[in-house]
């Protein structure tokens, strides 16, 4: 009975210190600050050039360094961490805006994207010494096959639904766009509902479409699965058993992927954007 009771003890005590050394993964999910277009949804787009959003970046990333993660995780192609490397050290150096007004001048990407807004400050606050790319767009995305077919099975309420989603979320979007603030637009993207109506989409709508013989739908939905996968499996990779708090700045969509896989990992814990700004 004794070995039974200590046994217990010791796996209580054990679990106890699995949870007390999870590591900390602050969640950013965001729209893309330049909005290339490149998404389904079209949006407007917000001004994070503007004085106002500029001080709101300048407190965001204050918080953040309180926060103080040992690395910051960013939507940018693996495969090119150099490339990142380059661009963080002209930035830690103050060439970075004389550099690329010269290189790419009618480029709003380098100037505008949350990677350069938000990532590169905050990281440059905390004395980062790189900025961690984990990106990987090496997956399809079928979206005007998922149509095709849908209308080759005769989905026709499915259609709708599908088009209903997207034509009531650009129309919210376009309303948050010029009514709040950049920081009432993250916050309310990191909301539990809007990670929640994101992801139902592809389960709910985009998974069963095509005909019985025709999983162009469900196929859509593992590669964005896939990406994700890969995406959170760099993440795990790269982060070291020395790390204690590390952060994650993606689409919001990639972050409520990230939200889900870290419910189930044992290593990690999110902590949200909400927390950190209070």
């Amino acid at each position: 009975m004794k070995k039974v009771v200590l046994l217990l003890l010791l796996l209580s005590a054990t679990n106890l210190f699995g949870q007390s050394t999870k590591k900390k993964v602050l969640l950013v999910g965001t729209f893309h600050f330049n909005n290339p277009g490149a998404d389904v949804v079209k949006v407007k787009t917000f001004d994070v050039m503007s004085a106002k959003s500029q001080q709101e970046l300048d407190l965001i990333t204050d918080k953040i360094k309180n926060y103080n993660p040992d690395k910051i995780f960013v939507e940018w192609e693996h495969d090119d961490q150099a490339g990142l490397d380059s661009l963080y050290d002209l930035y830690v150096r103050n060439k970075y805006s004389d550099y690329v007004n010269k290189k790419f001048p009618k480029s709003n990407f380098y100037k505008q994207n949350e990677i350069f807004q938000l990532a590169f400050k905050a990281a440059r606050k905390l004395g980062l010494k790189k900025v961690h790319a984990i990106d990987y767009p090496n997956n399809d995305f079928p979206y005007d096959s998922l149509m095709a077919g849908i209308n080759d099975a005769k989905q026709t309420e499915l259609k709708m639904n599908i088009d209903k989603a997207l034509k009531e979320y650009t129309a919210t979007a376009n309303a948050d766009i010029q009514k709040m603030s950049l920081t009432q637009l993250l916050l309310k993207m990191n909301q539990t509902k809007a990670r929640r109506d994101d992801l139902g989409t592809y389960i709910s709508e985009f998974n069963r479409g095509g005909a019985a013989d025709n999983f162009v739908g469900a196929y859509l939905v593992s590669e964005w699965y896939k990406r994700n996968l890969y995406m959170y499996a760099l993440l795990q990779k790269i982060t070291e058993s020395k790390d204690k708090k590390i952060m994650v700045l993606l689409g919001a969509s990639h972050v409520a992927m990230f939200k889900e896989f870290i419910a189930l990992d044992k290593n990690f814990e999110a902590v949200e954007l909400e927390e950190v700004l209070k």
